[in-house]
């Protein structure tokens, strides 16, 4: 796709939003960035923009700006199904993703990780393992800087690892990946998306473009990932953390191992891996998937496995205070992603959990709080209704509290013994915090007050 001399309409004032601007400024496109934010509400500096001739257009948002407009990207956070952007489609303006536009200019091969969650744990290892076997690694997406950003120094000779959400595949047009990964499917976003139906609808769109020379890699165990082997064209490789593969990656012996074309590889005993949980296990089956077929010699898979603490708010150690230990598992924003954390964990936990609810489905949760929590002390929005089933539910300890702060200072002053303190609120952060490493590094600060 040609950029130059377009005009091109970017929404969302992020730092996807920024950086895909002066990309497409830098490349010859007549940029407009806007937002319904006003500048002073954006907590980034916009001059360099202006420098670069990009219009700013922020605060009101109306149809006036699709004028002239031959193309809009949006940043991740801006829905398809916003209304200005339903009436570009209406008028025949191209909507496209900021990872379309990385995707567009990136020209070294891409491999990407989606799923509901551990998609940055996974990413994470793929891109350290890559590193033996490609002279250039970029590490982008969903995590840390913008695709578009991290793309565009890196020639053929590199290799682009992304962590992919469902919402930057909403409006993907010829994104395709060499090496895609699908590490589950869990109810999450359905604020956004509407249906679960509608959800895997966008997760599935990360192999659409496919073709029968690209790796996809399933997640055998998950019954909603395994039926998407149905619907591609690509090369399916399933991992599997509970039966053995014929061919595949799975677990044999307590040794992770890949069978492929007749071969049989072993890579690492699971009690060599560092992270906690069992989820873990599966997020490293999956990254070795992806590093074999970017051709990663299998030792050097094993050692970063055994190298790998884990990343920033993930199951994150904090401290261990009079015998008690703290953990910060803050991107635990959905049910699913906190049952994971709780089932890395014996029992004895004083779990801090809520924040901005997504309506998701409680009943597996409380069941495993009712089994594994001591303490349950809620925050956030979500507090009232997650307190009316952990009730009924039968969870004998509930106490709210009224910010994060008070529930940490509870929190210690209940523990006692082997007990673990867990923050895994199984929402996300918008109603308190700007996002989950804002709430998870301040949590770590009111803990390290406690010392």
């Amino acid at each position: 796709m040609d950029f130059k001399n377009k005009k091109i309409l970017v929404l969302g004032a992020g730092i996807s939003g920024i950086s895909v601007t002066a990309i497409l400024q830098k490349l010859g496109a007549k940029v407009t960035l806007s937002d319904n934010r006003t500048k002073e509400n954006i907590d980034r500096d916009l001059s360099g923009l202006e420098t670069l001739g990009v219009v700013l257009a922020l605060g009101k948002q109306d149809e006036s700006l699709l004028t002239d407009t031959d193309l809009i990207v949006l940043s991740p956070g801006i829905s398809v199904y916003l209304p200005l952007v339903e009436s570009a489609q209406t008028r025949g303006i191209q909507v496209i993703s900021e990872i379309e536009v990385a995707y567009q200019i990136c020209k070294s091969p891409l491999v990407a990780v989606t799923g509901t969650n551990g998609k940055t744990t996974t990413t994470t290892l793929v891109g350290e393992m890559v590193k033996t076997a490609y002279q250039d690694v970029v590490v982008g997406g969903n995590i840390g800087q913008a695709l578009s950003h991290e793309v565009a120094g890196v020639d053929e000779s590199g290799i682009v690892v992304a962590e992919i959400s469902s919402f930057q595949l909403e409006a993907i047009l010829n994104f395709r990946p060499r090496i895609a990964a699908i590490l589950n499917i869990t109810a999450d976003h359905l604020d956004r998306h509407g249906t679960m139906a509608t959800y895997i609808k966008m997760k599935e769109k990360i192999f659409a473009n496919q073709t029968a020379n690209d790796f996809l890699i399933l997640n055998y165990d998950d019954d909603i990932v395994r039926d998407m082997a149905k619907r591609t064209k690509s090369k399916v490789v399933f991992f599997s953390r509970k039966s053995l593969l014929i061919s595949g990656i799975f677990v044999q012996e307590g040794i992770i191992k890949i069978a492929w074309e007749g071969q049989v590889f072993s890579i690492c005993p699971t009690d060599e891996i560092q992270v906690r949980g069992a989820h873990n296990i599966e997020n490293a089956m999956a990254a070795c998937g992806v590093a074999f077929f970017a051709g990663v010699d299998i030792e050097y898979m094993a050692q970063v496995l055994r190298g790998f603490n884990g990343v920033e708010h993930r199951i994150e150690p904090v401290a261990t205070i009079d015998g008690v230990q703290y953990y910060n598992d803050s991107k635990a924003t959905n049910p699913e992603s906190a049952i994971k954390a709780l089932d890395a964990f014996p029992g004895n936990v004083i779990l801090i959990a809520g924040g901005r609810d997504k309506k998701t489905d409680l009943t597996e949760f409380m069941t495993v709080v009712r089994e594994k929590v001591c303490h349950l002390i809620l925050i956030g929005e979500a507090s009232g209704r997650f307190h009316e089933s952990a009730v009924r539910h039968g969870v004998k300890s509930i106490r709210i509290e009224s910010d994060l702060e008070s529930a940490v200072k509870l929190a210690h002053q209940l523990a006692e013994g082997k007990d673990v303190v867990l923050l895994s609120p199984a929402c996300s952060s918008y109603d308190m915090f700007k996002n989950y490493e804002e709430r998870g590094r301040a949590f770590k600060r009111f803990v390290q007050h406690l010392e």
